[in-house]
This record gives structure tokens, sequence and C-alpha cells, in this order.
């Protein structure tokens, strides 16, 4: 009986520590996530603020679509109508409920297929791009693979299971980012709602992101469900230059992990002007050159830090100019130092500028 009791006891006390080490191992970044996998990235610095299980290979359901949408505005002319064949429809899952012969834009199915989940759109999409869905889920393979997303294979465009269809909270982040990266995708996944006809029928797709009207500078993304994925989302956020992306895979509170990981961004992070911080605001304002003065500014004057790390500055410039000047070409540069990054940003010329002879002119 006492070594029942004791096995039980042990049972109860190896239980108690594994949830306190779950605990731990996503409190430990400053924030908490009842997911089995997350992420939280930051655009700007390229690193991650919180990760937890993120390498776990896991299925993520509609967020395959991000590389789906990606991909259409990447190969296809999205004004161009396109004739919905019998092979994209009858899809299972959320649908647009698409029939043969139905006619709509390329870029109707990517709204479709961003803001409504269109399982059926997703699959036109494949086919109009790569003709049969294997090999648009290879050219999706090979997209993600090309940005460093190694632990991710795609079997399909739209996220129904298989079970060698998965990604990690890792690469669903950086995958997000470089879709972000383009500013049509950007656009329509931060949309709320969006119409569009299909013969003379007006049909209207509204976004499933709840976020997008509850959370202060939300710009998307992608919402996923399946019984075997459990929640999926993948979220992006920006406020003052500062752009986070949110990923949680199998989470059953994704609404709130995804408001308080983004919280705890915006808490650790901001954007600053470089010429707040550093010494140089008359020297990056004009030179002098043969009597005249030559404007002159950076082509980027904001970098993204810790607010607890120092910044620092370097400043290069040449010590004569000896050719016209064409406006925005660069004439220097400023390494800005923050924290144990380095940043490079250009000197560009305002205006154009004449030098009838070569002479030093020191800056």
């Amino acid at each position: 009986m006492k070594d029942r009791k004791t096995i039980l006891y042990l049972l109860i006390l190896s239980t108690f520590l594994l949830s306190m080490m779950a605990l731990l191992a996503t409190a430990e970044s400053g924030v908490y996530t009842g997911a089995k996998s997350s992420a939280l990235y930051n655009t700007e610095t390229k690193s991650f603020l919180h990760q937890h299980n993120s390498n776990m290979r896991l299925p993520m359901a509609s967020t395959t679509k991000i590389v789906t949408a990606l991909l259409a505005i990447e190969n296809l002319e999205l004004n161009k109508t396109v004739r919905i064949p019998k092979e994209a429809t009858g899809i299972e899952g959320s649908s647009l409920y698409l029939t043969e012969g139905d006619e709509l834009t390329a870029l109707d199915l990517v709204y479709a297929v961003l803001l409504q989940s269109a399982n059926d759109a997703a699959v036109a999409i494949a086919l109009q791009v790569s003709g049969t869905v294997s090999d648009f889920a290879e050219k999706m393979n090979e997209r993600v693979y090309e940005i460093g997303a190694v632990d991710t294979m795609f079997q399909n465009p739209h996220g129904l299971d298989d079970k060698n269809h998965y990604t990690t909270a890792h690469d669903l982040a950086l995958i997000t980012a470089e879709a972000l990266s383009n500013p049509l995708f950007k656009k329509i996944c931060s949309t709320y709602k969006y119409s569009f006809k299909i013969g003379d029928n007006v049909r209207t797709v509204v976004n499933h992101n709840k976020l997008l009207k509850s959370y202060k500078g939300c710009i998307g993304v992608k919402t996923g469900y399946t019984k075997k994925s459990g929640r999926c989302l993948v979220s992006a956020s920006e406020r003052d230059k500062v752009t986070f992306i949110a990923v949680t895979l199998d989470d059953p509170d994704d609404w709130n992990d995804h408001k308080d990981m983004m919280n705890y961004g915006f808490q650790m992070m901001e954007s600053v002007n470089v010429y707040d911080y550093v010494s140089i605001p008359k020297e990056l304002n004009t030179v002098s050159i043969d009597g005249a003065k030559l404007p002159i500014r950076l082509d980027k004057s904001t970098v993204v830090k810790f607010k607890s790390e120092e910044i620092s500055c370097y400043v290069d410039l040449p010590y004569y100019i000896a050719d016209d000047v064409k406006r925005d070409e660069i004439i220097g540069r400023v390494t800005v130092t923050v924290g144990d990054r380095q940043e490079t940003l250009n000197v560009l010329a305002d205006t154009d500028l004449k030098i009838k002879k070569i002479k030093r002119r020191f800056f």
C-alpha cells in the first residue's frame, strides 16, 4: 500500500515539475503562452524576443496560405481573369463555394485566400501558377527554403491535414517577414472586408483575424484551424516603425496570447531617430563645396533597438568632391552600433551640384 502511495506521489510530483518547466520555458523571456509552440520576431533587427518549442515541427492549418498568397502575387497577372476548373471545386473546409466555369480575377482569389481562408481559391491559385497541386507544393517548398525555413514542408496550398505537411513557429515567423516585405501582400492581409464579382453576383469576404479590430497597429496576418493542428495564428503589428510577428501553433487562447506577446515586444523595443541619439545633426545637414551648399541626408534616419541598449555612430565622409554630384548619390556612410549589432546608413546628396573644376573642399 505504501509503495502505491509513493508511486502516486512521485507521478503527481513529476507532472507538477514538468508543468513548471514548461511554464518557465515560456516565461523566461518575459511572456507566457498556452501554445504548444510559439515565437515573437522583430523584423527590423531580425531577432527573436521569445521562443518556446519554436523548432518543433507541427501542422499549421491555413497559415499555409501565407505562402500560397505570396506565390500568387509573385507569379500571376493579378488583374487577369481566371476561369475556375473542376479540380478547384468542392474542396472541403472553409470555402468560397466556387463552381466550374466561375470567372474572377487572380487578385480576387488572393483576397479570398487571405481573408476568408477559402480552400477552393487556394487550389485555383495553385493550378494557375503551376498546373498541378503537387507542382505548386514543390514551388512552395523551394520558395521558403530560400529564406531559411528549413524545417517546413508543404504538400498542398490550403493546409488541410497531411503527415508530411508541417512547419515550426520559427520558420513561420521568417516566412511571414518575407511575405510582409511585399507591399501588396501586406495591404491585402490587413484588409478587413473586400467585395468582388463572380458573374453578376457580388461576393464579400471578411477577414477572420479579430486582432485587426481589437489590437492597435495590427496589420494581419493569418488564422488557421483543424482538429489535428488546433488553433494556429500568425499576427503582425506595427507601431512607430517597429514591427513584430507573433506565431502560435496549437494554442487554445491565441487571441489573448498574441496581445500579450505584442505588448511585451513593444515594451522591450523602440525606434529611435539617429539625429537625436548621436552628435552629428549639423554635420548631416549641409556641406560646403566651392562656396555652394550641398544639402545631404541619410537614406534611413531611424534604427530599432532594445530600450536598454546604447547607441553610437561613426561618420565616414570624403575629404573632397572631385566631380559633379547627382541627387541621391551616395557620398558617405554612417555606421550605427546598437549593442552588438551594426547597421550602415548611406549619406545621400539631396540635390544635384555641378563642380566647375576639381577642387579639394574639406567637409
